[in-house]
């Protein structure tokens, strides 16, 4: 175990901290920590790092909600910098998306679209309401509003998947995920309730099946 005397900060008194998503292993952000910020980061459990433009602490999500709660922290084997492991509450970067890095120098960026992904990027939008966004919208007229999405989307589903037209009934498929989603988080349940759920049943339907063959 390193202790946090052994880590070795910069002239300026600061250390990298590469923080990471401890679900995903997604690199959100790259941040700086003072000994100061270290041991409060230590302490309370949730990421405070030291600001470099405007020369202070600042709690990350202390403003938005979005905080960052801490798994671990790893020194590299230099002891000059950190991965910092994290749960969080919503998106990493101030712009509101998953992550700062999302912006392809050399290639393309691996995909790492998941529902789960989606969901927790909904999430965001619900606590942070950004202006101008569908979701923030969605959110803010409320379940009844959501619900009629989610009918409407149903319905053009079965109207593409009857005509079908495969491009169609996807891209309405997607439409129909997405505001589903969107009632969930309205609702606070998350994927995980619904993957317990359709598990249960397989293994009902499973059981069920091994009834009929052996009569």
């Amino acid at each position: 175990m390193v202790k946090a005397e052994e880590l070795k900060f910069d002239e300026k008194g600061l250390i990298p901290a590469i923080v990471v998503d401890a679900e995903t292993k997604k690199v959100l952000t790259l941040a700086y920590m003072n000994r100061e910020s270290l041991a409060i980061s230590m302490e309370e459990g949730t990421t405070c790092f030291w600001s470099r433009s405007r020369k202070e602490l600042w709690r990350k999500g202390e403003t938005s909600g979005n905080r960052q709660h801490i798994v671990s922290i790893i020194a590299d084997c230099d002891r000059d910098a950190l991965v910092v492991m994290v749960n969080k509450d919503g998106p990493a970067c101030h712009l509101g998306t998953d992550s700062c890095f999302a912006y392809p120098v050399l290639g393309q960026l691996p995909p790492s679209f998941s529902l789960k992904n989606l969901y927790k990027l909904l999430e965001g939008r619900k606590a942070e309401l950004p202006e101008g966004s569908y979701t923030t919208y969605l959110f803010e007229k409320g379940l009844d509003k959501i619900l009629k999405k989610v009918g409407e989307e149903a319905t053009e589903v079965i109207i593409a998947g009857k005509a079908e037209d495969k491009a169609e009934t996807v891209y309405e498929i997607a439409d129909l995920l997405y505001h589903v989603l969107v009632l969930m988080v309205q609702l606070g349940i998350n994927v995980e309730d619904v993957a317990v759920e359709l598990e249960s049943r397989h293994i009902i339907d499973h059981k069920v099946k091994q009834e009929k063959m052996t009569k």
